[in-house]
């Protein structure tokens, strides 16, 4: 069945490149009604509800998804089916470069206002004072972590568990982006959402990084530049993860990202990340290729997974299994 998993994992990343998100009734926006639901009905400003809430909001989707794996048992063509169904929803790549491409061409013709109104469709932050380099530079670090959270890490978890990885991360990245974020409502609360997306992202991100800079030539990037800021600035970053993103792109592009963010009237300070000007509209399409082809890639290792490393943990899995039944078995003899 890691066949039908994998012809699952492309067909749905297949249809993403091809359509994007769907327009209406997304699974995704489902979900998050349904959470803000949950959290109306059990909400205390205290980790231990914040806990309580992000166990029966990430448990519940990868229940769904081990069920529909249970039920497509010896049956690849369902199994593939599904799983492309999965993939589709979870991924966000096209949407993201769409959205990039289109705040660049409001920003190359001048139009601010359409710029600052577009922002929002990539990130949360206040544009209201925003020029056209700190749009770009919201655009380009907006696109860089989101290559990893939109793309990256969903394909790594759906080769390394199928449907329920797929589903579960998605879930848990969804949560962070609606609570985990700093505020007098969230500080306990939102905590426990927060650190489990730092956890499935862990290694994404870190991949991300390290194919941003591979494929940087593509994107008239410079591989050594890129490298060289990566290694240097990835661990500024507040967050553990954005910075190995960021940096990698920075160093691609030759920008410098980083410095002063609003949020609903709550400042931050970030460091900077790599060294040049501030990006202009001419970097959105070149991140936008970046992430096409981070993507492109991850999916050749999520494909290859399942069929090469998967395979022999799971050997390695079933003989220690087998190993400690019979050492089981001759202890009940003796």
């Amino acid at each position: 069945m890691r066949q039908a998993t994998v012809a699952g994992l492309v067909a749905g990343y297949a249809v993403d490149a091809l359509v994007g998100d769907p327009r209406r009734w997304h699974p995704v926006a489902g979900f998050g009604r349904a959470a803000s639901a949950l959290e109306r009905r059990i909400y205390r400003p205290d980790r231990a509800a914040g806990a309580a809430y992000t166990a029966l909001s990430v448990g519940a989707p990868v229940a769904l998804g081990a069920a529909a794996m249970v039920a497509t048992r010896g049956r690849p063509l369902a199994r593939g089916a599904v799983v492309a169904a999965g993939t589709w929803a979870v991924l966000g790549g096209r949407t993201l470069r769409r959205e990039a491409a289109v705040l660049g061409a409001s920003l190359a013709d001048g139009d601010l206002p359409s710029a600052r109104q577009r922002l929002g469709h990539l990130c949360g932050r206040d544009p209201s004072t925003l020029d056209e380099p700190e749009l770009a530079r919201a655009a380009v670090e907006s696109v860089a972590e989101n290559t990893s959270d939109a793309v990256v890490a969903p394909l790594l978890w759906g080769a390394v568990a199928g449907l329920p990885g797929l589903l579960g991360y998605r879930a848990a990245n969804t949560l962070d982006a609606m609570v985990g974020h700093r505020s007098s409502r969230y500080a306990r609360f939102g905590t426990p959402a927060a650190r489990l997306d730092d956890l499935l992202n862990f290694v994404p991100s870190r991949l991300t990084g390290l194919l941003t800079v591979a494929v940087a030539p593509l994107a008239q990037g410079d591989r050594g530049r890129a490298w060289r800021v990566w290694r240097r600035d990835r661990n500024d970053h507040p967050s553990p993860n954005a910075g190995q993103c960021e940096a990698a792109v920075a160093g691609a592009l030759g920008v410098r990202l980083g410095g002063r963010n609003i949020y609903a009237g709550r400042v931050e300070v970030r460091p900077f990340l790599g060294d040049g000007p501030r990006p202009d509209a001419g970097h959105l399409p070149r991140v936008a290729r970046i992430s096409a082809a981070v993507g492109l890639a991850t999916l050749g290792l999520a494909a290859a997974y399942p069929l090469t490393a998967g395979r022999l943990l799971s050997a390695v899995g079933r003989r220690a299994m087998s190993g400690g039944s019979q050492r089981a078995l001759r202890g009940r003899r003796r």
